[in-house]
């Protein structure tokens, strides 16, 4: 990757690793915008429909803490992603954020959280594509003290996210979510913290 032209950095995570936060650094140390949640919001404005019915469809991580039993009941009957669903909705929303990520980086440098940046920018010729990783027992007890859980609960919200992002990934890309060769690096973040993780992406970068 090129720093000196127009670049793209797309960071794919498992839950619980930081890999927003890690994202979220990357793009103030190297001065380029994050896209993350303002996709959501631009695709609200393209379609004229409200920034709630948006979240409705995409979200992946609500508020656990208001009450993580209710929710965690609620989710597993939700079969919106299940690998049956074809509602085209769905995937007319999908290329719409896609088509507002390329819109913006053919207008400035980025990095992009998720949305499988990694499909989209798969033939972009400045791109790196970055997967953060970690054990489980790490990200439990990074998402144990994030939201006040015990760890068995964390561990669960660990196995929805990282299923839902896995059945996301491979019904709008056709992929595997944590198959190497979708990406330039894969960064196990145990023994690094998230400064840590950027300090060696920087590295990398420069």
């Amino acid at each position: 990757m090129n720093k000196e032209e127009k670049f793209v950095i797309t960071i794919s995570r498992q839950f619980g690793t930081g890999g927003h936060e890690i994202g979220a650094e990357l793009a103030r140390r190297l001065n380029v915008k994050l896209l993350d949640k303002q996709i959501l919001n631009a695709v609200a404005k393209k379609f004229c429909i409200v920034e709630e019915a948006v979240e409705k469809i995409e979200a992946r991580n609500p508020h656990w803490r208001d009450d993580f039993a209710g929710f965690y009941r609620s989710y597993m009957a939700d079969r919106e992603y299940n690998g049956q669903e074809h509602d085209q909705t769905s995937r007319e929303l999908f290329k719409a954020q896609a088509d507002v990520i390329w819109q913006i980086a053919n207008q400035e440098s980025c990095v992009i959280i998720g949305r499988c940046g990694f499909h989209i920018f798969r033939n972009h010729p400045n791109a790196l594509k970055i997967f953060i990783h970690s054990t489980d027992e790490c990200r439990k007890r990074r998402i144990a003290e994030k939201y006040g859980l015990d760890e068995r609960d964390a561990g669960a919200m660990i196995v929805d996210n990282d299923y839902s992002r896995e059945l996301y990934t491979k019904t709008f890309t056709g992929t595997e979510w944590t198959d190497a060769r979708n990406y330039d690096i894969t960064l196990d973040v145990r023994k690094f913290g998230v400064n840590g993780a950027v300090d060696f992406l920087m590295k990398c970068i420069e």
